[in-house]
């Protein structure tokens, strides 16, 4: 698929999506979500992709959220449905999986979808201008695509609970307090503080962190007990001791070198 509205490319196992609406505050449509959809879909089929860098273009807006605007002028059209309409926001909000990390890097506001987008990723790492909130109930929607359900994963619930029901936006400094963002960084830094989390991730076996992933979201709502028997019954664990990586790190160890990790 031609992209329009992100950009998307991989450098050295580092895939790099933007989303590419500075004009909008990096509102997405339909075409917007079908790309996300896409790009992501590529990211987690590429063998050579391992970690993932969502961003937004400009210093206003991660993501501003769904692009009221354009849904209205389509509706004043009497436009009923649209390519990409049914994917969730970002592509990834709902009913994507992928056990690839994925790290948010977010400039300014993350609102409403742009937030839920944020949440779906794995690290947040925000500039001292970022805003996160979910204001829908102030034009009569409501947080659909995650929002609802994550925040009161992510921070206490009280605090989930005020801001839904106020729309009441979370400072950046507020986020880190309340353990929702991973670090917090002056707008310049940015860029260079979610590539040094990717590349601290680099350093670990990605067939480690693929299976970390995936049995910590399996195991969420279960007893640890239940969990660790997921963990055997669903494969997961014997996947990892068959594979290079599972050799390769006792023997770096052992031998007193950077590991070689291959993913495989």
């Amino acid at each position: 698929m031609a992209h329009e509205f992100i950009t998307y490319r991989v450098q050295d196992r580092i895939a790099y999506v933007t989303i590419n609406r500075p004009e909008v505050m990096n509102a997405l449509h339909p075409e917007g979500n079908a790309e996300m959809l896409d790009a992501f879909t590529s990211f987690r089929e590429d063998d050579e992709a391992w970690i993932a860098i969502l961003t937004g273009a400009g210093d206003r807006a991660f993501s501003a959220g769904n692009d009221l605007r354009a849904t209205a002028e389509r509706t004043a059209r009497g436009e009923r449905r649209v390519a990409g309409a049914g994917i969730p926001f970002g592509g990834i909000t709902v009913g994507f999986e992928c056990a690839k990390p994925i790290i948010a890097a977010v400039s300014g506001y993350a609102l409403g979808g742009g937030f839920e987008l944020a949440m779906a990723c794995d690290v947040i790492v925000a500039a001292d201008t970022a805003q996160f909130g979910l204001p829908e109930p102030r034009v009569g929607l409501v947080a659909g695509m995650g929002g609802m359900h994550r925040l009161p994963m992510h921070v206490p619930f009280k605090v989930a609970m005020g801001m839904m029901l106020t729309a009441r936006r979370l400072s950046a400094a507020e986020g880190l307090a309340l353990g929702l963002v991973n670090e917090v960084v002056p707008q310049a830094g940015l860029a260079d503080a979610a590539l040094a989390w990717a590349h601290q991730m680099l350093e670990c076996s990605p067939v480690s962190l693929r299976v970390t992933k995936q049995s910590v979201l399996a195991g969420l709502a279960r007893s640890p007990e239940d969990a660790m028997a997921d963990d055997r019954d669903s494969g997961r664990l014997a996947g990892l001791y068959d594979s290079a990586d599972y050799r390769e790190g006792p023997a770096a160890f052992a031998q007193k070198r950077a590991p070689q990790w291959t993913g495989r």
